[in-house]
């Protein structure tokens, strides 16, 4: 069996969920660097792995795949180590549903909305827009009171288990938590940091930490 490809920026929140999901499976894996912002269109080659130029891709022993979803569930259930989805249903149930939670309002608000309006934009001296800033401010708290409660007393997402649901906020709540006003939210919520301690001191998310900021 050749060695795992993953296509992407290592500053991807979706490329570092792979990239967790692969440290954590214990696979070996090389990196190719992807930019797909670089110039006015995503590389020609690029697009013939994944049509709509979005990272990350993956390739092993000339099998390819796109979709973070699709990928890492792939590299749970195709390569030894520890289980990262649930074997009851209804757990299983709730890893897809916070997956989706998290594709769909936390990447959107807390990542786009206000990482990058608030800090990314203000790094390079691009004024925030103020709207989608009020609309993620808005959904801020509605995003960490639904975590929290999914969380409650369990060390983990979806209970005793580090699951993919566990990899796939770790990464996006990295960004939020650049965001002075989000520390200042996420620090009044007990669960949310002890479970930010337990996933941070992973050898997965620190060797996953984005080079720019190792």
């Amino acid at each position: 069996m050749n060695k795992a490809i993953l296509f992407g920026a290592d500053d991807s929140v979706y490329v570092r969920i792979a990239r967790m999901t692969l440290h954590e499976k214990g696979v070996d894996y090389d990196l190719v660097p992807i930019d797909i912002f670089a110039g006015d269109s995503v590389p020609a080659a690029y697009v013939d792995r994944q049509p709509f130029g979005k990272i990350p891709s993956f390739e092993q022993d000339g099998f390819r795949l796109y979709e973070t979803g699709a990928i890492a569930r792939y590299i749970d259930e195709a390569f030894p180590g520890p289980r990262l989805q649930p074997e009851d249903p209804r757990r299983r149930a709730r890893m897809n549903q916070l997956i989706s939670i998290a594709d769909a309002y936390i990447y959107h608000h807390l990542v786009w909305g206000l990482y990058v309006e608030l800090v990314s934009k203000a790094a390079s001296g691009e004024p925030p827009d103020q709207r989608r800033v009020g609309e993620a401010r808005a959904k801020m708290p509605v995003c960490l009171g639904v975590l929290s409660d999914f969380l409650g007393d369990s060390p983990w997402l979806c209970g005793d288990r580090l699951t993919l649901a566990d990899l796939y906020l770790a990464p996006m709540l990295d960004y939020f938590l650049m965001v002075p006003e989000g520390v200042e939210e996420f620090r009044k919520i007990e669960n949310l940091r002890i479970w930010r301690d337990r996933i941070g001191s992973r050898e997965s998310f620190a060797a996953t930490c984005p080079l720019a900021r190792s």
